[in-house]
């Protein structure tokens, strides 16, 4: 690998605590119990010291806080951690910071100490606006604290943020699942999210299954509800994200642009690319908020493994062709490192089966490409 410009770098924090864990989620959470937020911190700013010389001298774009809920941290935690890190990391001064939120754990008061802070993005997990879904999807919170803390946000002072919906809910009709996308569109949000609730291993949703709408049923939703989103002028930049006036996520893009992100607390996975040892390594932090923190405070830094040249490709693949308008073509050696030579069979057969488009140095997928997707990224697999 051989990399000729400096990779952008974020930073995402990984909050590990619930109030309760919603029987779809397979993300890393525990329910939350005794407070542990003084000695949780000290350990992320503990981990970010460890890293500072893989990643000496670069500026973090962006930030976000995920989990879990982070919106149960106190606004005074959440104070000390940014101050400490950006006595450690260089912040860029347009830096992004996103912090997700559950409207049932939130208020004007706590918005605005976030605010304060230095968060200037939210992202809000309604998931709906039907009272009934919300209670089939285990959410703690109900429409009308959803419409709270929307309210609340923009009270505060948030004129960026991001409200996430999911559709194909159990029993959900056509009908309603686009009166949620409607509902959302009202509250006008800079950015919405909105994809299929999907079965996920290891989950009680997985184990006994509710009832969901029928395959073709999803779909029409989805194009329904695609259909809403582009007529109130959203632009559709990845496979579940949409926006308005330039306000993609910035973070998120990193991410689907193969750029670099420390991942710091319990089971957080990051990505460093060393120019020098033409090297991207992949970190991976244990689960356990317990052992997470015991780990940390004895210096160790977790699992570490360098990315190979065919899982670079695979990955790179896997985030770049998510992006609705494509890439151009020479993102993929300053990302991966290698020569665009290396993937010239996958890209003449993504040519003859109309799989893509490539035209002034930028590849697209086809709108038969987007379809089968899932068909694309096996001709990467390493």
């Amino acid at each position: 690998m051989n990399f000729t410009q400096p990779v952008p770098l974020s930073l995402y924090v990984h909050y590990p605590w619930c109030i309760q864990k919603c029987p779809y989620c397979d993300f890393n959470s525990h329910t939350l119990g005794q407070d542990q937020e003084k000695m949780y911190i000290q350990a992320l700013v503990r981990q970010l010291e460890q890293t500072l010389p893989d990643v000496w001298g670069r500026p973090i774009q962006s930030i976000f806080f995920g989990g879990g809920t982070p919106s149960l941290m106190s606004e005074a935690g959440l104070d000390t951690f940014l101050s400490q890190a950006r006595a450690l990391l260089g912040f860029q001064p347009d830096i992004e910071i996103t912090l997700e939120a559950n409207p049932g754990t939130v208020d004007f008061e706590k918005f605005a100490g976030f605010r304060q802070a230095g968060v200037n993005r939210l992202s809000m997990g309604v998931q709906s606006f039907d009272d009934e879904k919300l209670h089939a999807l285990g959410r703690i919170h109900s429409s009308d604290e959803a419409y709270q803390a929307v309210e609340a946000a923009k009270s505060a002072g948030f004129d960026n943020f991001n409200l996430d919906l999911m559709f194909a809910l159990p029993n959900q009709s056509l009908e309603q699942a686009v009166q949620d996308v409607e509902t959302a569109l009202a509250l006008a949000p800079p950015h919405l999210s909105h994809y299929q609730l999907t079965l996920e291993p290891n989950t009680p949703f997985y184990k006994n299954p509710p009832v969901l709408p029928e395959e073709d049923l999803a779909w029409e939703m989805q194009l329904a509800c695609q259909s809403a989103l582009s007529e109130a002028e959203y632009r559709h930049y990845e496979v579940s994200a949409y926006a308005k006036n330039n306000q993609a996520c910035r973070h998120n893009l990193n991410y689907w642009q193969f750029g670099d992100y420390i991942g710091l607390g319990a089971g957080a996975h990051g990505k460093i690319t060393q120019p020098p040892q033409g090297q991207i390594w992949r970190t991976q932090m244990p689960a356990s908020p317990g052992g997470y923190m015991n780990m940390i405070q004895s210096g160790d830094m977790g699992r570490q493994q360098s990315v190979s040249d065919q899982d670079a490709i695979f990955e790179f693949m896997l985030n770049a062709l998510r992006l609705q308008d494509g890439f151009p073509l020479e993102l993929f050696t300053l990302r991966t490192g290698l020569l665009l030579d290396s993937i010239d069979a996958q890209l003449d057969l993504m040519k003859f089966k109309g799989w893509v488009e490539i035209e002034e140095s930028s590849l697209q997928l086809t709108q038969t490409g987007k379809t089968y997707l899932n068909e694309v990224l096996q001709l990467f697999l390493p």
